[in-house]
C-alpha cells in the first residue's frame, strides 16, 4: 500500500507539499489527502483577494495535475467547515478537525505549523514537520520574471493587462516613461508574475509582506518595493515594482562645511520635496551618516524600503498603528529616528512628541516647497513650539539639495506693522546659507500668518508706490499687491495708508470700497462676492489698484 498523508493549510499556502513530492520524500506514488477544511480556507482567502489564497489555489491545481499524471493519488476528505467552526478557527478548532481527519484515515499529518505539529504528537497522530526553505540566495541570482523588465537605468516598472510593460527610467527628478516592449501582457501572464513574486517573498528571509488588504498587497522583496492591486480596489490587476536606483552618501550632495556642521547639530530636520525628487534617498544617506557617527539610529516607516546599514533597525506599524510603534521605540531610546513619511495628523503629533522627548528626528514630508513642509505642521502643533520641534528644513529637488531653511523664535513687531504695541512672538524662517529672512510666522487674531519677506520685491514695490503716492490726492492711484493664500485673498497697500478707506479698481472700474487694516491690508474670503470678483479680474490680467475714498 502507498504511504498516506494528510496536508494542513500551512503546507498548501507555502507550497512545501510540492517540494516534498518532487524531491521524492513521500515515496513512490503517495496517497495525498486534502481535507475539505483546507479547500474552504484556500477558497476563502482567494475570494477576499489575499495573495496567499492565489498561492494556495495554484498548489491545489498542481496537486490535481500530479494526480492526473499518476505521480500521486489525490483524495478530498472530510466535511466543509460550518460557520460556527470557522468562527472558532483562531482557537484551533479547524486544525483539530484536520488532525481528526488524519486519525480517521490512519495517515501521516504533514505540517509546517509548530503548534499544529506539537498538539498532533500529543494526541498520538503521526506527524511530519517540515520547515520553510530560507536560503541566503541573492536577488540578482533569482530567475524572477519581473526582473527582465529592469535595466541599470530603471526606477520602476508598471504592468497592466492588455498593455505593453512600461518603465520609469532616469534619476530622481529627471525621469521619463518608456515602453519596455511592444508586446502587450495578458492577464494570465501578470497573474503568473504576481504569484511568483509572492512565493519568493515568503521564501526569502530578507523579504516580507508589508501590507495585505482586500484587493492590495505591498511586498518588500530585498530592495524592491512591489505593489500588487486587484479588483475591487483597482479596476484590474496591476503590478508596480520600485527600486532605489542609487545609494548615496552625504558627500554626494551639495553640502558645504556650514551645512555639514548644521546636520551634525540639528535634531529636528524635515526632508521635503515632491514625489520622486529623492527625499528617501537623502534620508537614507543621513541615517547612515548618523550611524557612522556611532549614534543609535532607528527608522519608523509605513513601508520599510529605506536602504540603510544593517545596524539600523527598521520599524513599521505595530498591530496596524504607528502610535503603538512609537510607544516601543521610545523605550529603545534611539539617538535619531528617521520618520518616513510624516503624513497624517497623528504622524505629526508623534513626530512632535518624539522631538520634545529629546530624540533627534528626521521627518520625510511631501511638499511643493520648503515652506510648505513647515506649514503642514501649522494647526497640528502650537506655533510657539514649532522651532523646538523643527530647526532645519531641507528641500530636495532633482535629486539634490535645493533649499535649506532654519527656524528661530523671537519677539518683534512683524514686518509691515508700524505700531510698536503690536510686538508679538514671531517665528523667523531664514535661508540657512544666505542668512536672509524669507518668512515670518505669527498669530494674527484667530489665524496663523505666514508672511513672505522678499527684500528685492519690497524695494521694487516701494519705488512704484512712491511714484503713485507723491500726495494723498483722491485721484492718485495707490499701488496694490494681491496674493492668494489658501482660501483668502490678501490685498496689500503701503503701510502708510493703514486704517484708511479706499476704493479698489480693476481697469478704471470700481469693484468695492473697504478699510485698510493697521498694516495696510484687506483680507477677503474667496467665497465672498468681492473676493471672487477681484480673483476673476486678476485672471483677466486687469490692473488692480486703489484710490482714497
Amino acid at each position: 500500500m502507498p504511504d498516506k498523508f494528510v496536508c494542513d493549510t500551512s503546507v498548501i499556502f507555502n507550497g512545501l507539499i510540492i517540494d516534498l513530492i518532487e524531491d521524492g520524500e513521500l515515496g513512490d506514488y503517495p496517497e495525498i489527502f486534502i481535507p475539505n477544511i483546507v479547500v474552504a480556507e484556500v477558497e476563502y482567502r482567494t475570494n477576499i483577494q489575499r495573495e496567499i489564497g492565489f498561492l494556495g489555489l495554484n498548489v491545489l491545481k498542481k496537486l490535481r495535475q500530479y494526480h492526473n499524471e499518476k505521480v500521486i493519488k489525490l483524495s478530498i476528505i472530510g466535511n466543509r467547515p460550518t460557520r460556527e467552526e470557522i468562527k472558532m478557527a483562531p482557537g484551533g478548532e479547524l486544525d483539530a478537525l484536520i488532525r481528526e481527519d488524519a486519525k480517521k484515515n490512519e495517515a501521516i499529518l504533514i505540517t509546517s505549523d509548530r503548534i499544529q505539529g506539537d498538539v498532533g504528537v500529543f494526541e498520538g497522530v503521526e506527524v511530519m514537520s517540515v520547515k520553510e526553505k530560507r536560503g541566503p540566495q541573492e536577488i540578482s541570482s533569482l530567475s524572477l520574471q519581473f526582473l527582465d523588465f529592469f535595466d541599470d537605468e530603471t526606477m520602476s516598472i508598471h504592468l497592466k493587462p492588455d498593455l505593453p510593460p512600461y518603465a520609469k527610467k532616469g534619476t530622481p527628478g529627471k525621469w521619463y516613461l518608456e515602453k519596455v516592449s511592444e508586446d502587450s501582457l495578458n492577464k494570465h501572464k501578470i497573474e503568473e508574475i504576481a504569484i511568483e513574486i509572492i512565493e519568493h517573498v515568503r521564501e526569502d528571509s530578507h523579504s516580507f509582506i508589508e501590507i495585505e488588504k482586500f484587493g492590495a498587497v505591498v511586498a518588500q522583496l530585498r530592495e524592491f518595493r512591489i505593489v500588487i492591486t486587484r479588483p475591487p480596489f483597482s479596476n484590474d490587476i496591476e503590478i508596480t515594482a520600485v527600486r532605489p536606483l542609487v545609494n548615496l552618501t552625504l558627500d554626494d550632495y551639495s553640502i558645504d562645511s556650514r551645512l555639514h556642521n548644521r546636520l551634525e547639530k540639528a535634531e529636528g530636520i524635515l526632508v521635503s520635496g515632491s514625489p520622486g525628487a529623492g527625499k528617501s534617498t537623502f534620508s537614507a544617506a543621513l541615517a547612515n551618516f548618523y550611524a557612522k557617527k556611532n549614534k543609535i539610529v532607528k527608522t519608523l516607516e509605513s513601508v520599510r524600503d529605506l536602504q540603510v546599514k544593517p545596524e539600523i533597525t527598521q520599524y513599521t506599524k505595530l498591530e496596524g498603528s504607528l502610535e503603538n510603534s512609537a510607544d516601543i521605540l521610545l523605550l529603545v531610546r534611539p539617538d535619531f529616528t528617521i520618520f518616513d513619511e510624516v503624513r497624517t495628523t497623528r504622524d505629526f503629533q508623534i513626530f512632535a512628541d518624539f522631538r520634545l522627548s529629546g530624540v533627534g528626528m528626521v521627518g520625510v514630508v511631501h511638499s511643493a516647497s520648503a515652506i510648505d513642509a513647515v506649514q503642514r505642521f501649522i494647526g497640528k502643533v502650537e506655533l510657539g513650539m514649532l522651532p523646538s520641534i523643527i530647526d532645519t528644513i531641507i528641500f530636495i529637488e532633482d535629486g539634490d539639495i535645493s533649499t535649506v531653511l532654519a527656524l528661530k523664535m523671537t519677539v518683534k513687531v512683524p514686518h509691515g506693522f508700524r505700531d510698536k504695541d503690536l510686538a508679538r512672538p514671531v517665528v523667523e524662517v531664514r535661508n540657512y546659507i544666505s542668512k536672509e529672512l524669507e518668512y515670518e510666522m505669527y498669530s494674527f487674531g484667530q489665524d496663523i500668518v505666514v508672511n513672505p519677506i522678499h527684500p528685492s520685491e519690497r524695494k521694487k514695490r516701494k519705488r512704484l508706490d512712491d511714484y503713485y503716492n507723491k500726495n494723498e490726492s483722491k485721484n492718485e492711484k495707490i499701488g496694490l499687491d494681491v496674493d492668494i493664500y489658501k482660501q483668502k485673498l490678501i490685498i496689500q497697500a503701503d503701510p502708510e495708508y493703514a486704517s484708511r478707506n479706499i476704493i479698489v479698481y480693476a481697469n478704471e472700474e470700481p469693484v468695492f470700497t473697504g478699510s485698510l487694516s493697521r498694516n495696510g491690508s484687506i483680507n477677503l474670503s474667496l467665497t465672498n462676492k468681492d473676493g471672487k470678483k477681484i480673483k476673476k479680474e486678476i485672471e483677466r490680467n486687469k490692473e488692480i489698484y486703489g484710490k482714497l475714498k
